[in-house]
């Protein structure tokens, strides 16, 4: 059973900075896709940054590129999301999620638009909170 669990969320100031971790667990080969979403009181759940692991080719939503880097450790099984610069709109539930069987091209290729339903494992989610 693979099992995530987010740490690292919590309230800054609009331009302050957030790392958020990802621990997984359980038996996952070394080629998968994990991400980064979130998802806001009244909003659907939005993809923010994926991941796949074997390349470590990324992806990002448009309204965090510049900002947020997301990256992976695997001796650690971890996942990462730094974050900076940021804003009052940044203010969600964030959740990380892997799946087993998203390709390379739908995880992170120049023409990928992961979403959501993509994902099969995910963690609990946590808060971050931006406002002055």
């Amino acid at each position: 059973q693979v099992q995530l669990v987010e740490s690292g969320g919590g309230s800054v100031q609009p331009g302050g900075a957030l790392r958020l971790s990802c621990v997984v667990s359980g038996y996952i080969d070394n080629a998968y896709c994990m991400g980064w979403f979130r998802q806001a009181p009244g909003k659907e759940r939005e993809t923010v940054a994926t991941i796949y692991t074997r390349t470590s080719s990324v992806y990002y939503t448009d309204s965090v590129k510049g900002r947020f880097t997301i990256s992976h450790d695997i001796d650690k099984n971890t996942m990462y999301l730094q974050m900076k610069s940021l804003k009052p709109d940044d203010t969600s539930v964030y959740y990380c999620a892997a799946d087993r069987s998203l390709s390379f091209f739908d995880c992170a290729g120049d023409s990928a638009d992961p979403v959501p339903p993509d994902f099969v494992y995910w963690g609990q989610g946590t808060q971050v909170n931006v406002s002055s």
